[in-house]
C-alpha cells in the first residue's frame, strides 16, 4: 500500500537504483503519472517529460478499451476484444479523434515536440497499470524512435499485464504485483485526481502541494485519474 504518488514513485525509484537504472531521460504518463514521474527523476537524476496516449473505447462502452493511440498516432491495438465486437471500422473512426486528443493533452504539458530519445535509454512510467492500454501506446510511441533501451515502470500492476509490456519494453518494473489485482488506485491510501495546473509543476520540478497526493480531487482512496480510475485505461480493472 502506498500513502500517495510521492510516496509510490519513491519507492519505484529506489527499487530502480538498487537494479543500476540510469536513464537519460524519463518520461511520465499524465496526469497521474506526474507525482510519480517527479520522485523518479529527481532520485535517478534525470530530465522528466510526457508520453501522452488516448484510450479507444468500445462503441457503447467507452470504459472498455479497445486500444490506446499516442500522440503521434502510434497504436496499440486489443486485437482479441476487436474481432469479438467486430469493431475494426469502428476503431477507425476514433482514431484519428482520440489521436487529437492526445495531442491537444501534450501540448497542455509540453512546449515544443517530443524530446528526442534516438539512441537513448528511456524510462516511462505510470501511477499503475490495469489492462495497460495507454502504457502501451506510450511505450510504442517511444520504441518507433529507436531508443537504446526501453523500460516501464510502474509502482503496481497485475503480472500478466506487466508480462505482456515486454512484447514493447526491454524491461518492465514494479513495486507490487498483487495476486488478486483489483483497481490501480485500491493499492493507495490517497489517490484523487491530479488537476492540469498541478501536474505542470511537477513538470517544472515544483511540487506546490507537497505532498504528492494529487491536490483536491472528488474520487475517494481508491479512485483516481491518470486521466483515468485505473490509471492506465480509463476503465474499471474488472471490465477489461
Amino acid at each position: 500500500m502506498f500513502t500517495d504518488r510521492t510516496d509510490a514513485g519513491e519507492q519505484l525509484a529506489e527499487s530502480l537504483a538498487d537494479r543500476g537504472v540510469d536513464p537519460d531521460i524519463v518520461l511520465t504518463v499524465p496526469r497521474g503519472g506526474l507525482p510519480v514521474g517527479r520522485a523518479v527523476a529527481d532520485r535517478l537524476d534525470a530530465p522528466l517529460d510526457v508520453v501522452v496516449a488516448s484510450k479507444m473505447g468500445a462503441p457503447d462502452n467507452e470504459e472498455l478499451a479497445l486500444g490506446a493511440v499516442a500522440e503521434d498516432g502510434s497504436v496499440w491495438r486489443n486485437d482479441d476484444l476487436i474481432a469479438e465486437l467486430d469493431a475494426d471500422d469502428y476503431l477507425d473512426e476514433v482514431r484519428e479523434r482520440e489521436r487529437e486528443v492526445a495531442e491537444e493533452k501534450a501540448a497542455t504539458y509540453r512546449e515544443g515536440g517530443f524530446p528526442d530519445v534516438t539512441g537513448e535509454r528511456v524510462l516511462v512510467v505510470d501511477d499503475g497499470v490495469a489492462t495497460g492500454a495507454t502504457m502501451r501506446a506510450c511505450l510504442q510511441r517511444v520504441r518507433d524512435d529507436d531508443p537504446e533501451y526501453l523500460l516501464a515502470g510502474v509502482p503496481v500492476g497485475p503480472a500478466d499485464t506487466l508480462d505482456a509490456l515486454l512484447d514493447i519494453a526491454d524491461d518492465v518494473a514494479s513495486v507490487e504485483t498483487p495476486p488478486a489485482f483489483r483497481a490501480v488506485g485500491a493499492y493507495y491510501e490517497e489517490f484523487p485526481q491530479v488537476t492540469d495546473e498541478e501536474a505542470q509543476t511537477y513538470l517544472d520540478g515544483d511540487d506546490a502541494e507537497g505532498d504528492g497526493s494529487g491536490g483536491e480531487g472528488d474520487e475517494e482512496s481508491g479512485a483516481g485519474d491518470s486521466e483515468n480510475e485505473q490509471s492506465d485505461d480509463g476503465a474499471a480493472a474488472d471490465s477489461e
